[in-house]
This record gives structure tokens, C-alpha cells and sequence, in this order.
């Protein structure tokens, strides 16, 4: 298991990098989302939340039929961006990575939601009777407060998007080192006459890799909590 094939090291790179990317554009829009469903109160706050973890029951391949119709070449605005910018998403890593973030969003934005609802209101009250303003607060109060969420929640989507199959293989198809990712790589060999153990090798990367995530993001979170507590 130690000695990974040619094949197995393009599948877990490819992954590793879809993963990093898929999670880097989420992080941003992540912490926005989870700010307004845990402080805002707005008119349709029950709907946003729910298109918001819409990909967790809907099922993934019809996740990646709905990105192929908008972010696909001729698609809404995958042919929008193509003909203005050049860039396109459809059947290269660039669309996997948009798959998997699609996918892995619900679980960024809950754990943030959930840590950032933890948090004491009256210390950002404190901040404020002190002059800082609502973006200070958030800055100096709330976010640091948030940290372990947020690593919980970068882990927990980092994780997901290594395990993402339906929608990518829908949206980006399986293309040997273009977007074919470890699931995909773990697909391809059940489908073939001689692959089982070649299949069992990857699946047993593919629980390794997830694993450690898990068991990551757990060991930081709780040391940043004992930070944040004081604890040593």
C-alpha cells in the first residue's frame, strides 16, 4: 500500500487539488452566508436556507446536470463567461472543483453558522459600547470566536470534496488526469474485467485520506478552543 501505482498518485493529487481550490473559493462566501442566516433576520431566511443545503438531499448527479445546463459552454452562464473571459468549467478540473464546493458548501456554512451562534452577543455589545464599529466587531470579536467552526467546517468540506463522485462525473465526465479524481479512478477500475484490487487499493486511500481530515480537524478544533479559553 505504501508503493502508490502512477495511476493511484495522478488520482490523489488530482483530488488534493480539487479539494484545496474547492474549499479556497468557498471559505469567503462561506463565512458571509453562515454571518447573515446566524445574525440577520430577513424575509425569506427559511428559503435561502434551505437552497443553501439543497445539494445534501438532492441527488448529486442531478446537482451536475443542473451545473452543465448553467455553467456548461453553451450553458446560462458558463457561455457567458467563456465568450468575456475565456474561462470555462465543463469537463476539466476547474468544473470538478465547482462540483465538489457545490456540494461541500451546506457543511462549510453549518458549522460556521453553528460556532458563530455560540458566540456571546454580549461581548460584541462590549466592543461596541467601546466604539468599534459593526465591521471591528466582526473582525476582533466574532471572527476569531468563530475559528474553530471555521476549521471544522474547511475540514469537514475539504473531506467531502475528495469523496464528491455524482455531480463531478455528470458535470465534468471522467477524464484521466483532467478530473479524474480518486472516486472516479475507484469507478473506473469496478468496470473493469481485472480492477478489484485495484479498486480496494483506492478505496482504502480514499477512507485513509478522509480519515485523517476528520481526525485533523477534530485535534485543532479542540485546541483552538482551549486557546481561546485560556486553557494551556
Amino acid at each position: 500500500m505504501l508503493n502508490l501505482t502512477p495511476i493511484e498518485i495522478e488520482a490523489l493529487k488530482l483530488s488534493l487539488w480539487v479539494g484545496f481550490w474547492a474549499v479556497t473559493g468557498s471559505i469567503g462566501p462561506g463565512i458571509l452566508v453562515a454571518w447573515l442566516l446566524a445574525r440577520k433576520n430577513f424575509w425569506g431566511k427559511t428559503l435561502v436556507d434551505g437552497l443553501i443545503h439543497l445539494p445534501l438531499v438532492m441527488p448529486p448527479v442531478v446537482t451536475g446536470y443542473m451545473l452543465l445546463l448553467v455553467m456548461g459552454k453553451q450553458g446560462v452562464v458558463g457561455h457567458w463567461l467563456f465568450e468575456h473571459t475565456g474561462l470555462c468549467f465543463a469537463f476539466n478540473w476547474k468544473g470538478a472543483a465547482l462540483a465538489s464546493a457545490i456540494m461541500a458548501f451546506p457543511l462549510l456554512v453549518r458549522a460556521i453558522r453553528l460556532s458563530m451562534e455560540s458566540v456571546d452577543h454580549r461581548l460584541e455589545q462590549a466592543a461596541q459600547t467601546l466604539g468599534a464599529s459593526p465591521l471591528d466587531q466582526f473582525f476582533t470579536v466574532t471572527l476569531p470566536l468563530t475559528l474553530p467552526g471555521i476549521l471544522t467546517g474547511i475540514i469537514l468540506a475539504f473531506a467531502r470534496s475528495l469523496s464528491e463522485f455524482g455531480a463531478t462525473i455528470t458535470f465534468v465526465s471522467n477524464i484521466p488526469g483532467e478530473t479524474r479524481t480518486l472516486p472516479l479512478a475507484l469507478y473506473t477500475l469496478t468496470q473493469m474485467p481485472d480492477g478489484e484490487a485495484g479498486a480496494l487499493r483506492l478505496c482504502i486511500i480514499c477512507a485513509t485520506v478522509a480519515l485523517a481530515a476528520l481526525v485533523a480537524s477534530e485535534m485543532m478544533s479542540r485546541r483552538l478552543n482551549r486557546t481561546l479559553k485560556g486553557d494551556h
